[in-house]
């Protein structure tokens, strides 16, 4: 089904998958907190438990046998270096730091990319643009700015949360770089699937570094968070095969609510201003990039139109 076809679809499809994987980071979360379970054991029941759930996916679509083949292995293992990466500095950030300011920081992820692909992809990164990015990544600063007070004011191991955190989020724009190339060659179901696989791989080297034995409870919580980061994926790559990106991308920013509303019910955590208008300015920022970069798409649409075949 080619995109647009059904936005509406796409747009609660989109949701729904935010849904999911910000239940899946309030899991991460209360599993590092009740247990003290590693950042490197929760990736690799992350990455392990979403293989079954891609596996029935991929059956499901009839893509088994072409949908997991490989022409760019090294762009899997480079993707997979650096998103595991960003994986596992999120969940060590969501140790230390209550769950509306790790999402907001994530925030900081789609600005970060713009430059990146102005670096290493030679997009043409425009004035209107650039001026967004220093928009949001002033409102990232304004969410960082409590942290920073309180490492130079005694509290180091906040100050160290946040900065977990903003590496998460660069190591996460930097895999879309490696996404937008892989893209260019490779299925998305492989993308998703050899990701997982080198995930899983990468977060068994971490185990001489003090995996825990979960309880019962814990060790189910750890195994949803697999099967809900596999069901999120599928229904992130499902939104954007129904609606086109610039419909469905500013619904990314329902986390926040989201993780304001769980980490208020579930923690007792409750954002203060700095977060609120912080991740405000970076909401607004990254709407505006895409509403602008949605209307240049539109223009060239109609010049290529307007433009008579030669």
């Amino acid at each position: 089904m080619p995109p647009s076809d059904s936005p509406l679809r796409g747009i609660a499809l989109k949701c729904a998958s935010v849904t999911v994987f910000t239940i899946m980071a309030a899991l991460i979360k209360a599993t590092a907190e009740s247990a003290a379970i590693p950042p490197g054991q929760q990736v690799f029941f992350r990455s392990f438990f979403a293989l079954p759930v891609i596996f029935v996916w991929l059956l499901w679509r009839h893509e088994m046998r072409v949908g997991l083949g490989t022409a760019n292995p090294m762009g899997h293992l480079y993707r997979g270096l650096v998103g595991t990466t960003a994986m596992a500095l999120n969940f060590w950030a969501l140790s230390i730091l209550p769950l509306p300011e790790v999402t907001a920081i994530g925030f900081a992820a789609p600005l970060l990319v713009v430059i990146l692909a102005g670096m290493f992809l030679g997009e043409n990164v425009r004035a209107f643009r650039l001026g967004m990015v220093g928009l949001g990544l002033a409102g990232v600063l304004l969410v960082l700015s409590p942290q920073i007070r309180a490492g130079t004011g005694g509290d180091p191991v906040r100050m160290l949360g946040a900065m977990v955190a903003l590496g998460g989020a660069a190591a996460a724009a930097l895999a879309q770089i490696f996404v937008r190339q892989l893209v260019q060659v490779e299925r998305t179901s492989a993308i998703v699937f050899w990701f997982s696989v080198t995930s899983t791989g990468l977060s068994l080297l971490t185990l001489p570094f003090g995996w825990v034995m979960p309880g019962g409870y814990v060790l189910f919580q750890l195994v949803l968070t697999g099967l809900l980061g596999g069901l999120g994926q599928i229904l992130l790559t499902s939104a954007y095969r129904h609606a086109d990106a610039s419909v469905v991308a500013p619904f990314d920013y329902v986390a926040m609510i989201l993780a304001v509303a769980i980490g208020w019910w579930v923690f007792a955590e409750v954002p203060g201003a700095a977060v609120i208008g912080g991740s405000s300015l970076v909401i607004l920022a990254g709407i505006l990039i895409i509403w602008r970069e949605h209307a240049l798409g539109l223009e060239r649409r109609r010049q290529r139109k307007a433009t008579p075949p030669t």
